[in-house]
C-alpha cells in the first residue's frame, strides 16, 4: 500500500483561496502536492510553504483560457508522474463585477465556459493514464448555483451574463461529471463534483459584493474529504452541498443533454467524436447510444 508522500494529487487554482488551502491542508497530510496557477511567484510561494511544514511539491503554470496551455500541463505532470492519485479541479471565473462584459478564452470561446469547463474537462481527459493507473478520484469544484445549458447559443452570443455565464460553465461541470464516471467505472477512478461552501471569502466571490457566509476553511474540508474520506472510497457519479449528497439541476440527469453536451465538448477541445475514441462502452441509463471512452492505454497527448 502506498505511503502518503507516494500519493500525488494535482489541485488547479492553488495559489490562492480555496484551492491553496487545500494544497496545504493535503500537503501537511503528508501527499505530494502538484500546485497549478499561472504566477511563478504565487505558485513558488505556495509550493515554499508546502515544503517548509514538511511536506513536498511542484509548481505548474498554465492559463486555462488556452487549450494548448492545458495540453501543455497534461503532458508535463505525465512525464513527472505517470501516476495520480487525485485530481481536484478548483480554477475557475466568477461572475466578475458589475457592468463587466462578456470575453472570450484565446480559442474563441466565451472565457467561463472555456475557463470553467472546457479546461477541466480536456485536463481530466488528459490525465486518464494517470489516473487509471493510481485507480485515482477525480473533484470537480462546481456551484449550488447552476443554469442550463442553451444548446442553441451554448456560447451567450445573446443574452450574456456574468452570472448566466458562471452557472452554466458549473452546470457542464456537473454533467461531465456523471458521465465521466460512468465510463471510468472499469478502471476504478471515481468522479464526483461539489458546491465547497456558500459565499467563501475567495477572490471570485469577492469582487462580487456579495455578502459572505462561509469560511475558506469550510470549503477546503468539504474538497478535501472527497480525496481523503474512506466512506467515498468507490462512490463515484455524485453531487455534494458541503459534506453532504445533493441533487443537482434536473439537467444533469438527462441523458439526451449530456449526450450533446459531450458531443460538444470533444468538438471544442479538438478531440474529435467520443464515438471514435477506443474504450469501455458505458450505457446510459435510459439511453440506448453507448459512448466510448478511452482507456489509459488508449490515450495519447
Amino acid at each position: 500500500m502506498k505511503t502518503q508522500h507516494e500519493k500525488v494529487v494535482l489541485v488547479t487554482g492553488s495559489t490562492d483561496g480555496v484551492g491553496r488551502c487545500v494544497a496545504e491542508t493535503l500537503g501537511r497530510a503528508g501527499y505530494t502536492i502538484l500546485i497549478h496557477g499561472r504566477d511563478r511567484h504565487r505558485a513558488d510561494a505556495v509550493v515554499a510553504g508546502i515544503k517548509a511544514a514538511g511536506g513536498q511539491a511542484t509548481a505548474y503554470l498554465a492559463d486555462f483560457s488556452s487549450l494548448a496551455d492545458v495540453r501543455l500541463l497534461a503532458s508535463g505532470i505525465l512525464e513527472s508522474h505517470p501516476v495520480i492519485d487525485a485530481v481536484i479541479n478548483n480554477a475557475g471565473v466568477g461572475f466578475g463585477q458589475p457592468g463587466e462584459t462578456r470575453a472570450e478564452s484565446k480559442d474563441g470561446h466565451e472565457l467561463r465556459f472555456a475557463v470553467n469547463y472546457l479546461a477541466p474537462f480536456l485536463l481530466t481527459y488528459l490525465l486518464l493514464p494517470g489516473l487509471a493507473n493510481g485507480r485515482g478520484r477525480v473533484v470537480n469544484v462546481a456551484s449550488v448555483g447552476q443554469a442550463p445549458i442553451d444548446f442553441d447559443d451554448v456560447m451567450l452570443n445573446h443574452d450574456w451574463s456574468g452570472e448566466r455565464a458562471d452557472r452554466q460553465s458549473k452546470l457542464a461541470l456537473i454533467m461531465a461529471t456523471f458521465d465521466l464516471a460512468l465510463a471510468l467505472r472499469p478502471f476504478g477512478v471515481t468522479v464526483n463534483a461539489l458546491h465547497p461552501a456558500t459565499f467563501i471569502p475567495t477572490a471570485m466571490v469577492l469582487e462580487s459584493g456579495v455578502a459572505l457566509l462561509s469560511t475558506v476553511r469550510e470549503g477546503a474540508d468539504a474538497i478535501v474529504q472527497l480525496v481523503t474520506a474512506p466512506q467515498w472510497h468507490g462512490r463515484s457519479g455524485l453531487y455534494f452541498d458541503g459534506t453532504r449528497p445533493a441533487q443537482a439541476h434536473a439537467q444533469a440527469y438527462d441523458p439526451e443533454a449530456r449526450s450533446r453536451l459531450r458531443v460538444l465538448s470533444f468538438e471544442l477541445v479538438r478531440l474529435g467524436h467520443p464515438d471514435e475514441q477506443r474504450g469501455p462502452g458505458v450505457e446510459r441509463p435510459g439511453h440506448s447510444h453507448t459512448a466510448a471512452f478511452p482507456s489509459s492505454e488508449d490515450i495519447s497527448i
